[in-house]
């Protein structure tokens, strides 16, 4: 028996929606969400494999998004095997100071990471500049103001990016105090800044502890932490310093470096900041005194668990914020800077401003006279 009309159009129009059903899905796409492609990650060289490597970065990079270490640079083969093995990086990829400027034949490594002591970042940033390699360099940046210039100057000569490790900047801690700080209705005009780092230093052997290799005592050290945390949280640069040095008669871990120093800052605007960095105790805090409110922090500068207060009209808030792995946000910003073409929010001239107001500083010292900056 033929089918009926009505039989008829029901297939037809059944084949017809679900052709036109499915010619919409292909053209939409799979039903299912694909998973959204891994980020491309710059890899890193570390030179120098001490405390804060072995401690902190290279355990920091689990927590990136966008950096991997992928070279060791080192003088003692046996650790850098060690942590290549822990870490994944592949052991052809391990070189020692000699070999080092060979990195320029080695396209896996986009990035060097120099953590070296003081008076060996600038000859390891330059060579890291002309090797083709953008360089984040520890603070502080060296151990004088020409080779910090030095260091700038080799980088934008190779069209290569320089970045201070202030990993502080990267803190969202840090982030929400310079906003108050810089509010009119929740700070005001600052009128003061307090600020103090220090702790009670160990080993006299130890590196630090040798002008040569540190090129001077606390300030060069955790007291930069104090003087940088004055200018970003005023967003302003000092003209004038008077300070005041004191080491402990006798004591064997400060016979060429300073143990404590303290220094008053004159800014054009009528603020003054109060200063004091040592290797005798331990300290670390900020306050911040304006005419609307006030900001407290401590501790300001620890790895973890740092705290931030705010104080207005008498009454006194915990500032909440979320706490990150500070020197994998600083490593994941300076390669989304890279990936970008922007310049790091801590520069080379971040590095060079401190150490020209650190130098002011052991001047003033040295003499007992305020010196212009």
């Amino acid at each position: 028996m033929p089918a009926s009309n009505q039989s008829r159009f029901s297939r037809r129009t059944f084949l017809s929606i679900t052709a036109a059903a499915a010619a919409a899905a292909l053209a939409a796409g799979p039903l299912i969400a694909q998973p959204a492609p891994e980020p491309k990650k710059l890899g890193f060289a570390l030179v120098g494999i001490g405390t804060l490597t072995m401690g902190q970065l290279l355990p920091a990079f689990a927590k990136c998004n966008f950096a991997k270490p992928v070279a060791l640079v080192s003088g003692h083969p046996d650790k850098a095997r060690q942590q290549a093995d822990k870490y994944g990086i592949d052991p052809k990829n391990i070189y020692n100071y000699e070999k080092f400027d060979t990195i320029k034949d080695n396209p896996d490594i986009d990035v060097v990471y120099v953590v070296l002591p003081n008076s060996m970042h600038a000859e390891y940033t330059i060579r890291a500049a002309k090797a083709g390699k953008h360089v984040l360099c520890e603070k502080p940046m060296a151990v004088s103001v020409p080779e910090c210039q030095s260091m700038i100057d080799a980088c934008a000569a190779a069209k290569r990016k320089l970045m201070i490790g202030y990993r502080m900047h990267y803190d969202p801690m840090t982030i929400q105090a310079i906003a108050l700080a810089n509010s009119a209705t929740d700070v005001g005009q600052i009128k003061m800044i307090t600020a103090e780092a220090g702790f009670n230093m160990g080993d006299p052997a130890q590196w630090r502890c040798h002008k040569p290799l540190s090129g001077g005592g606390s300030l060069m050290d955790i007291g930069i932490y104090s003087l940088n945390a004055v200018r970003y949280l005023s967003g302003q640069e000092p003209t004038e310093i008077a300070a005041v040095s004191y080491t402990t008669p006798n004591d064997p871990r400060f016979t060429d470096i300073e143990e404590t120093i303290s220094f008053e800052l004159k800014f054009a605007s009528g603020m003054v900041a109060s200063v004091l960095s040592t290797y005798g105790f331990g300290c670390g805090r900020y306050r911040v005194y304006g005419t609307k409110g006030q900001l407290e922090s401590e501790p300001a500068q620890s790895y973890t668990g740092n705290k931030l207060w705010h104080t207005i009209a008498r009454t006194k808030q915990e500032v909440q914020y979320t706490p990150v792995n500070q020197f994998a946000a600083e490593m994941d910003d300076f390669c989304q800077c890279i990936a970008n073409d922007k310049q790091s929010r801590t520069p080379g001239e971040e590095g060079l401003q401190d150490l020209k107001i650190i130098t002011a500083a052991y001047e003033s010292a040295a003499t007992g006279k305020s010196v212009k900056i």
